[in-house]
């Protein structure tokens, strides 16, 4: 929500599709969520800014191995920074903005197959959670875009946003977002 409000133009274009692919129903299928594209562009796209955790869980090399002139030892534990992943610019262009088209046609998803985008971990200690987390935050925020408009208090204006996020293991705003909704 805090991306969508600092992109008035992201908004106007998911709620736009959520809304003209729902209709008039008063409750959201899993049909329906399978239809929204972009809306799934814009959840891939914010997990790559904010991923639910910046580090994965350690993993421990198990053969010696070359990576940019360095050896890496049997035993040592190796901390993977999805955070940096997400913000390369070797990887992606504009790596700062928000821009959830970055995903059409890309093949690119969070399910973790794709090293660019791991906001759940990869491989055998991917997060057992993944496909409950991703279902309740597309059914989540596909009802609050459906249901309301979104907009900020009373002489607040975007540039106001604080996007600090708390230290720790998983990532979350230092801050509350407030926001006021209008049917």
């Amino acid at each position: 929500m805090t991306e969508l409000m600092r992109n008035p133009r992201v908004m106007k274009k998911v709620q736009s599709e959520i809304r003209n692919q729902i209709g008039n129903k008063s409750v959201i299928s899993l049909d329906d969520i399978n239809q929204l594209h972009y809306l799934k562009m814009v959840i891939n796209e914010t997990w790559r800014l904010h991923p639910p955790s910046p580090l994965m869980v350690p993993r421990e090399i198990m053969s010696e191995f070359k990576i940019n002139g360095y050896t890496i030892p049997v035993k040592t534990r190796l901390y993977v920074n999805i955070w940096a992943i997400g913000r390369d610019p070797d990887i992606w262009k504009d790596p700062e903005k928000f821009l959830p088209e970055r995903f059409i046609n890309s093949g690119i998803d969070s399910k973790g197959q794709n090293f660019e985008l791991l906001p759940f971990g990869s491989g055998r200690r991917i997060c057992p959670a993944m496909y409950m987390g991703t279902t309740m935050v597309e059914f989540g925020l596909a009802n609050m875009l459906y249901q309301f408009d979104w907009t900020l208090p009373e002489g607040m204006v975007v540039e106001d946003i604080d996007m600090e996020e708390s230290p720790g293991l998983n990532t979350s705003k230092k801050n509350d977002l407030v926001l006021v909704p209008v049917r």
